[in-house]
């Protein structure tokens, strides 16, 4: 009697899970950063690049991933300023005023 050797199943999604926290997460962002741009530069990938097509679908994929959770990330933290410092920072480049406020205070008695 044969024996099957058992399939591994290689969850894509974990993987992509797992970059996307780590993506969020500002101390490793940077890292993960300059490791996707070192895989992307590097000969030696999941399918070689010597392979027209195929070659350049893991680091298409990469960088679509990349570009899109670290734009995804940027919304978030543009989301995240308050709407009051927007509208003060807009106003002021609109009107080419500069960030510095003024304040000439007078005493009255």
């Amino acid at each position: 009697m044969l024996r099957e050797k058992p399939i591994m199943k290689f969850p894509v999604q974990a993987v992509y899970g797992w970059y996307r926290k780590a993506l969020r997460h500002p101390q490793l962002r940077w890292w993960l950063i300059l490791g996707t741009l070192v895989y992307l530069i590097s000969p030696l990938d999941i399918s070689p690049d010597i392979i027209p097509f195929v070659g350049e679908i893991d680091d298409a994929i990469l960088v679509t991933l990349l570009v899109g959770e670290l734009s995804s990330v940027l919304v978030d933290r543009f989301k995240s300023i308050p709407a009051n410092s927007q509208t003060v920072a807009q106003s002021n480049v609109a009107t080419g005023i500069g960030t510095t406020v003024d304040v000439n205070a007078v005493v009255m008695e």
